[in-house]
C-alpha cells in the first residue's frame, strides 16, 4: 500500500466519523497534550535549576571543562545582541552600509498592511503562502 493509499483511507475513515464525534475527540486529545506540556514544562523547570547548579559549581571552582561519570560538561559562552533605540540602529545600519547585521525575515504584520495599503506594489522576489487551519474553541460550562 502506497502512502496516498494510507492518506485516502484516513481521509474516507475521518469523513466517516461525525463532525460532533471528531470535535470531542479533537478536544480529549487537545487535554491530554496539555497535561504532557505541563509535565515536559515542570522538567525543563528541573533541569534549568540543575543547569544553573552545575554551571555555578564550575564557576566557583574555577572550571571550563569537568569530565564525570555521566558525561563531560564545558562552560560554553554565547553573546546576543539586541537593541533599545531602532530609529538609530535602522540610521546606523543603512549609514554603514551593513544591512547583513539583520537577520533576513519580514516583518509578517507590517508586510500584510504595506500590501493591503499598495496593492499594486509587490517585492521582487517575495512568495505569499496562504493556509488554512481550524480553531476549537471549547463549550463553557
Amino acid at each position: 500500500m502506497t502512502d496516498t493509499e494510507d492518506d485516502t483511507d484516513a481521509v474516507s475513515t475521518a469523513q466517516a466519523i461525525s463532525l460532533d464525534k471528531l470535535v470531542a475527540i479533537h478536544a480529549k486529545i487537545k487535554a491530554r497534550q496539555a497535561a504532557l506540556d505541563k509535565e515536559i514544562a515542570d522538567l525543563e523547570e528541573q533541569r534549568n535549576e540543575i543547569r544553573m547548579a552545575i554551571k555555578d559549581q564550575m564557576k566557583a571552582l574555577g572550571l571550563s571543562s569537568v569530565k564525570t561519570s555521566s558525561g563531560t560538561v564545558s562552560l560554553t559562552k554565547a553573546t546576543r545582541y539586541n537593541t533599545q533605540d531602532w530609529d538609530s540602529f535602522k540610521k546606523f545600519v543603512l549609514e554603514h552600509e551593513v544591512v547583513d547585521l539583520l537577520e533576513k525575515r519580514i516583518a509578517q504584520t507590517n508586510m500584510a498592511q504595506f500590501l493591503e495599503e499598495n496593492p499594486g506594489l509587490v517585492p521582487p522576489g517575495m512568495n505569499a503562502i496562504t493556509s488554512f487551519d481550524i480553531r476549537v474553541t471549547p463549550i463553557r460550562k
